[in-house]
């Protein structure tokens, strides 16, 4: 429970900065005074540093937090995307902003790239996507916050508010996960670290569904972790395939959140009432996300992954039909489902896909990876707007987008149970490593 809390919570802060940029947006466009002239194509261009600076962190994380834990990684992810909020409400340039928009970056690409790790290995067996779809929903709750709190607060405390809020972790969040968040005992398992791995694994009754590594003879290659292991042997074709799911999920969200208000603006909508598209997205993105868990633990993530691609794509469409607002609302939570919903979902497959030795470089693959479409995004929307595309026409692009993700879902390969679940070790072994816990140790005892 810790673990998803915490962890739930620092995702919140992800998607509270994805959505504050987005926010703010129209501000910038519409007032030179605040950081300087910005116009469609920069306003895009500002919103993908951030982006860029996640890929980055992301795959650094990835390399770092299958060696050094997850929860150093995430500690110090805490406190440098937190700092980076906090530097941001003080530029006065677009330069200074943008650079900065970089660097707090940094911080949440490590984050979102360690977070799906450690909570698939906390995970009970039959709930590992719907507790990876509750930590990733807080992304779409996060970004949520943002949409209605610029609605409440932009006016009285300006975008310099805003990104001061999100420097908040800094002082609640961090200093709770230090004492509350603990190691993961399957990573610690996976590197040798049994007596660390048995205590935390007592003291949670978190089961060790994994064997210790079994003592190598010299000369013997120890297995690959991190992105070592991760691109070679069967690792290779799926890593790739999920990377650029990962891609085309993230385009989808990243134009979305970053451009709806400034579309619904265009579309004839007053500012509160555009941002109360990013509201309603998001909520959908979230119920979505939850419902999509439950039944991708009963039959598996794949075709439910599949099946939201191929709704977002339809529900995009459903946006030109020129409905009433109230079935225009509807859409609009559909379509978060079918965005930031499946890159939730997308996450609890990957974390689940892959053994220990590579799930965090898995997760940071696409986190980091992925990414390209979350710098692409607001790129993307940015040329289409300026480019004077009709808001039709912007639509069917972006379904186009999630087709290709329903595709690509597809071509994924069956994971094979028995890279999941190695044999446990031999009686023989067992002084030099104990033999893995099978059974869920009762937290109580």
């Amino acid at each position: 429970m810790w673990v998803v809390g915490l962890a739930f919570t620092g995702l919140v802060f992800d998607g509270y900065d994805l959505v504050v940029y987005g926010a703010v947006l129209s501000t910038f466009l519409r007032d030179p005074s605040q950081i300087g002239t910005v116009t469609p194509a920069l306003g895009g261009a500002l919103g993908s540093y951030a982006l860029i600076g996640v890929l980055v962190g992301a795959l650094l994380a990835g390399t770092i937090a299958d060696v050094i834990g997850r929860r150093k990684v995430m500690l110090i992810a805490y406190a440098w995307f937190s700092v980076g909020m906090a530097v941001t409400a003080l530029m006065s340039n677009t330069t200074g902003f943008g650079l900065m928009r970089f660097v707090t970056g940094l911080g949440v690409g490590a984050l979102v790239a360690t977070t799906g790790a450690i909570v698939s290995e906390y995970a009970p067996p039959g709930k590992k996507n719907l507790c990876n779809a509750i930590t990733y929903s807080g992304v779409p709750f996060g970004s949520l916050m943002a949409a209605l709190l610029a609605i409440l607060l932009l006016a009285g405390i300006g975008w310099r508010g805003m990104f001061w809020i999100g420097a908040l972790p800094l002082v609640t969040l961090l200093p709770l996960a230090f004492f509350k968040m603990p190691e993961s005992p399957a990573w610690l398992l996976s590197r040798g670290r049994v007596e660390e791995a048995r205590a935390i694994a007592e003291r949670t009754g978190v089961p060790l569904d994994e064997a210790p590594p079994a003592p190598t003879a010299k000369g013997d290659k120890r297995e690959r972790v991190g992105f070592a292991g991760l691109f070679t042997g069967g690792n290779a074709f799926p890593a790739i395939l999920l990377g650029f799911m990962s891609v085309t999920g993230l385009v989808l969200v990243y134009a979305l959140n970053t451009w709806l208000p400034e579309l619904m603006r265009r579309a004839g909508f007053s500012t509160q009432g555009s941002l109360a598209f990013l509201l309603v997205l998001n909520g959908g993105a979230i119920l979505g996300a939850l419902v999509g868990s439950r039944i991708a633990d009963r039959f598996g993530p794949k075709l439910v992954v599949a099946s939201c691609f191929l709704i977002g794509a339809v529900s995009i469409v459903l946006l030109t039909v020129g409905a009433p607002i109230g079935v225009l609302l509807l859409f609009v939570a559909i379509v978060g489902l079918g965005t930031s919903g499946t890159q939730t979902l997308l996450f609890g497959f990957v974390a689940n896909y892959f053994r220990t030795n590579v799930r965090g470089a898995a997760v940071a693959w696409c986190a980091g990876f992925g990414r390209l479409g979350g710098v692409g995004g607001p790129l993307l929307g940015g040329l289409l707007v300026a480019a004077g595309l009709a808001l039709n026409s912007i639509f069917y692009i972006l379904a186009s987008v999630a087709l290709l993700g329903a595709i690509l879902t597809l071509l994924v390969p069956a994971r094979r149970t028995h890279d999941l679940h190695p044999t446990p070790i031999e009686p023989s072994t067992a002084a030099a490593a104990p033999v893995a816990q099978t059974e869920r140790v009762n937290p109580t005892a």
